[in-house]
């Protein structure tokens, strides 16, 4: 529902300032001889009276009066800054920013999971479609991707759009970050994406089926720095336990990992276990909204001044159409000299 306000109402205490005036201040006074003649003590003494000094107030009406306090009552509503208050606009921000860690190493192209055809495809398949799934109810949250072979690199930015951040995810490629595994320096990448982050819930889910082999920073020790940082790290631990040399999968590591920032480890050796692990990190990590509210303003403090205006030019043009029209009922036939406002 739209309103009338005004920001500075404190300043209706101006209303009454002219009419203190009026009564407080005495008046101008103009001293001028009312009579000045080279006998005025004969004319006294011939008619008994007894000069004194005195005073004349100028007549002024009541039309012009009027006109003033109007004109002084807007110059006030105007000072007082009056506004349109719209009707209250909600907006939905987003709460929390969540960070998905990517690994894209050799190991991930692995054809031992099944799709929800049947089908059996790579690791990495199953990942994007089950992480395909997950974004999809992630309404309301920032959403950032980082991938990471022998280094990490950022894929998508923290966004709201999480259908590029879908599109994205469907684009990615075994080894395009190469073949090793760097989880730690993938964990300190994300940590400074995090500084640029203004919103208290901050998550990292991390994707491996691999052990550390090409980080320089041990993962322990940048979980250390993203619990410091208020960031709770969730991972994922995808492929055979065990596997040994470069696809071996270090489930130590990331327990430890989760335990240190206070977020949960989780094992998938198929694509149904992926699945239940996603539907749990989805009832773990809430969506978290805040709701802004706010009314637009619109300024109008304009109306009232150019309402004063015109009224002051109204009535100074009514008092010369009335002047010109008397004089000329006073005098008929002669020409009226300009008359100067």
């Amino acid at each position: 529902m739209r309103m009338l306000v005004f920001a500075y109402p404190w300043l209706a205490l101006l209303i009454p300032l002219p009419f203190a005036v009026w009564f407080l201040v005495p008046p101008r006074a103009d001293r001028r001889a009312g009579l000045r003649v080279p006998f005025f003590d004969r004319l006294v003494a011939l008619t008994g009276a007894r000069p004194h000094q005195g005073g004349v107030v100028a007549p002024r009406g009541w039309l012009r009066l009027a006109v003033l306090a109007l004109c002084w009552l807007l110059t006030v509503a105007a000072l007082a800054r009056p506004q349109w208050l719209e009707p209250p606009l909600h907006r939905d921000q987003p709460a929390r920013d969540m960070l998905l860690l990517v690994d894209l190493s050799g190991s991930m192209d692995a054809r031992d999971f099944v799709d929800a055809s049947g089908k059996t495809v790579d690791r990495l398949s199953a990942v994007r479609e089950v992480l395909d799934d997950f974004l999809a109810r992630r309404k309301g949250d920032r959403v950032g991707i980082v991938v990471f072979g022998d280094a990490p690199f950022t894929l998508v930015p923290f966004t709201t759009d999480l259908n590029l951040c879908r599109t994205l995810l469907r684009d990615m490629a075994v080894g395009m970050a190469g073949p090793r595994t760097a989880f730690g320096d993938a964990i300190g990448l994300g940590i400074r994406m995090f500084e640029k982050s203004n919103v208290k819930a901050r998550t990292i889910i991390a994707l491996t089926d691999g052990n550390d082999t090409a980080s320089k920073v041990p993962p322990a020790e940048a979980a250390g720095v993203a619990r410091d940082k208020g960031i709770v790290i969730h991972t994922v631990a995808i492929g055979d336990p065990t596997a040994i040399g470069e696809e071996k999968l270090d489930e130590k590591a990331l327990q430890d990992v989760a335990k240190v920032t206070g977020g949960g480890f989780f094992r998938a050796l198929d694509r149904a276990g992926l699945a239940q692990i996603y539907a749990r990190l989805d009832a773990l990590e809430v969506r978290k909204i805040d709701t802004v509210s706010f009314r637009p303003k619109l300024d109008i403090y304009w109306v009232p001044l150019a309402g004063a205006l015109l009224l002051s030019m109204l009535a100074q043009a009514l008092h010369l159409l009335w002047r010109r029209i008397a004089y000329r009922a006073d005098v008929p036939g002669t020409v009226q000299p300009p008359v100067r406002p």
